[in-house]
């Protein structure tokens, strides 16, 4: 299988376009569609989905992987032989919105000392971002799914706890005589992946559909429940002294849900793989 080829590949999904990969590989725009198609030829298979942006086939997803693993291989290898040590190999990593608002900004401090390396982070729902580990689109991903993808090692790094909290003001407007009054009080959610409220409603037998105001920013999140917007599940690490000095109230006394999360990267002997995995394996300390 020609690299050429898969760096054509792996060019075209990064980009988007086969014009904007002809620009980052210094050729022509009909000399990357002749190296897919040849890839394409030799495997037998589609490997790029043509639209705007361009994606991986699940045969791509496969040969963009090997691109990426490959590529990384050979940038170590030309820093060992110190063939090329002025440019950074960039490093994809997924990782969920409330994580790196909270635990894994340590790791990010551990980044700023690497000269070899840059990040690349990728922010998905922890339980979609396995997703792009299978796609090849990073080498690790903070995960809730225990599950190995294939081609990776897994560990457990902890769990993140998180309170229903809601303005002491939004507590009082919506308490009834058994409690809160959680189908008419407005909830504040993540995005539409976003469950936990959801989850937490149900248990309490909750079956209509409460206002729901729907925030996609871990910051914005909190700041959207301190307002009073809704209530919300929001992690015990983000909160400061909300709880202390009153600015926020647990909704329910001794309700949480830990998620727990995984640290899923490639199998592979890379220094950089393994430097990237404790630095993730510290700040995941936060979470014991």
């Amino acid at each position: 299988m020609n690299f050429e080829h898969l760096r054509a590949l792996s060019a075209v999904v990064d980009e988007g376009t086969f014009e904007a990969a002809a620009d980052r590989l210094h050729i022509s725009p009909s000399a990357v569609s002749q190296r897919i198609k040849a890839l394409e030829t030799s495997v037998g298979q589609i490997v790029v989905r043509r639209a705007v942006p361009c994606t991986p086939t699940d045969a791509g997803a496969v040969l963009l992987r090997m691109a990426r693993q490959v590529q990384l291989l050979e940038s170590e290898a030309r820093h060992a032989l110190s063939l090329d040590t002025s440019t950074r190999t960039s490093t994809p990593v997924a990782v969920n919105a409330d994580s790196l608002a909270t635990w894994f900004r340590p790791m990010l401090s551990e980044a700023a000392g690497w000269t070899d390396s840059t990040l690349d982070l990728h922010v998905d729902d922890q339980d979609h971002s396995a997703r792009l580990l299978r796609q090849g689109d990073v080498v690790g991903a903070v995960t809730a799914d225990p599950a190995p993808v294939n081609g990776c090692r897994v560990e457990a790094l902890g769990a993140m706890r998180y309170l229903p909290v809601a303005t002491p003001a939004l507590q009082r407007r919506f308490a009834g005589k058994a409690g809160a009054d959680w189908e008419a009080m407005p909830v504040v959610q993540f995005n539409a992946k976003d469950d936990l409220q959801r989850r937490f409603l149900q248990e309490r037998g909750v079956d209509g559909l409460p206002p729901r105001h729907t925030i996609p920013s871990s910051e914005a999140f909190l700041a959207a429940v301190r307002a009073g917007l809704g209530w919300g599940m929001l992690p015990e690490l983000q909160l400061g002294t909300e709880l202390d000095d009153g600015t926020l109230a647990v909704l329910d006394a001794g309700a949480y849900r830990d998620v727990v999360l995984y640290w899923q990267v490639w199998k592979l002997e890379s220094e950089r793989l393994h430097r990237i995995s404790d630095a993730v394996r510290r700040a995941g300390r936060l979470l014991r």
